[in-house]
């Protein structure tokens, strides 16, 4: 095995990540911060053509057939494009799932020529009628204020430059935190915990720790990245929704209770088997979520890659999604890390005899 990395610090490693700003489209900056977390302990990195990080762990005891378990995790974020400028204010289109009920107020980065701080804005209540007053902003109606002359705005910024939320990581009470970003950065810090625990154990496997970019606008990063790596089985991680006002209580997953194991026609089940019985060994708390159809996640894009690919869902529940004080609990995210790192230790060459529906086609062949 490798020598061990430096002390791996969760909370530090989250809050470098959730405080690069970097859309879906737009990953380089924080492609380069996985780069550098992950460098101490993979053994080479590969980029696929759509710009999805892929940092490889080559098997400790190697296979005489080698097998890939691809974990993924989304390293975009929602964010803002500038769609005009009026006046020296500019007005904005979302990217992905931006939720204008929430932006009112805000501090963003305008990613212009130069940075540059602004806030976000719109008509003030006193100039709006009693019914607008009842009312959201809509989209089209935000403003961002940069606090220059228009001249200089116009300068500096240029149509399509992109807006982010420009909001530190706060630390709540206990082990939570809140911030932008953390879906899914959570995730991608959960594949970081995974890796960081791998360096103690052998594997028999390769891993291939993916992230991938573009999922908050369809799952592409996903789709070609698997294409690229060509993995065996794999496990996307995502996040789901956590207790709080207008998530029904059936839905919501606890904070804390440990990370959530999908279950669903998206996911095979032997591997949900095999995580399930790799927490009780361990005493990992596991949560299961019931999707019955799409689960919405790079696991969708994974399992019908290629002539399809094995799949199983980590998540982890959080309050707030898709805005910028989204809040999770740090217990979830080491959990995973070693839950995986546990499962993967455990792969040996006959996993795929249990997951791959071929093999019993291949013995009736061999039976005909």
């Amino acid at each position: 095995m490798r020598e061990s990395a430096a002390v791996f610090d969760l909370k530090q490693h989250l809050k470098t990540m959730v405080e690069t700003h970097a859309p879906s489209g737009h990953e380089g900056p924080i492609c380069e911060v996985v780069r550098a977390a992950w460098q101490p302990y993979v053994t080479t990195f590969e980029q696929d053509g759509l710009g999805s990080l892929i940092g490889i762990k080559r098997a400790t005891q190697p296979l005489e057939q080698p097998r890939k378990i691809m974990l993924a995790a989304h390293m975009d974020e929602i964010g803002l494009m500038v769609r005009e400028i009026v006046d020296g204010f500019i007005y904005v289109h979302r990217i992905s799932g931006v939720d204008n009920r929430v932006m009112m107020a805000q501090p963003v980065l305008v990613h212009g020529r130069k940075p540059l701080p602004g806030v976000v804005a719109s008509v003030p209540p006193h100039l709006l009628s009693a019914n607008a007053r009842k009312k959201y902003p809509a989209m089209d109606e935000l403003i961002v204020d940069v606090g220059l002359p228009a001249a200089e705005v116009a300068e500096w910024v240029r149509i399509g430059d992109l807006i982010t939320p420009d909001v530190p990581l706060l630390e709540l009470n206990g082990k939570r935190v809140a911030a932008k970003a953390l879906d899914d950065r959570a995730s991608v810090a959960a594949v970081t915990a995974c890796l960081d625990q791998l360096q103690g154990m052998h594997h028999r496997w390769d891993v291939y720790a993916t992230a991938t970019v573009q999922e908050e606008t369809g799952l592409l990063g996903a789709a070609t990245a698997a294409h690229a790596i060509q993995p065996d089985i794999a496990i996307a991680l995502d996040v789901t929704f956590a207790p709080q006002p207008g998530i029904d209580a059936e839905e919501g997953k606890e904070m804390g209770a440990g990370p959530t194991l999908g279950v669903g026609p998206n996911f095979h089940p032997k591997l949900i088997d095999k995580l399930r019985e790799t927490a009780r060994q361990y005493e990992i708390k596991l949560q299961d979520e019931i999707i019955p159809g799409a689960s919405g996640t790079d696991a969708w894009a994974i399992q019908v890659a290629l002539e399809g690919i094995p799949t199983a869902l980590l998540g982890f529940p959080i309050r707030n999604m898709h805005s910028p004080v989204e809040t999770v609990d740090l217990r979830d995210i080491e959990r995973a890390g070693r839950l995986m790192a546990h499962f993967i230790a455990g792969l040996d060459a006959d996993f795929m005899s249990a997951v791959d529906y071929r093999v019993d086609e291949d013995k009736k062949a061999h039976q005909d």
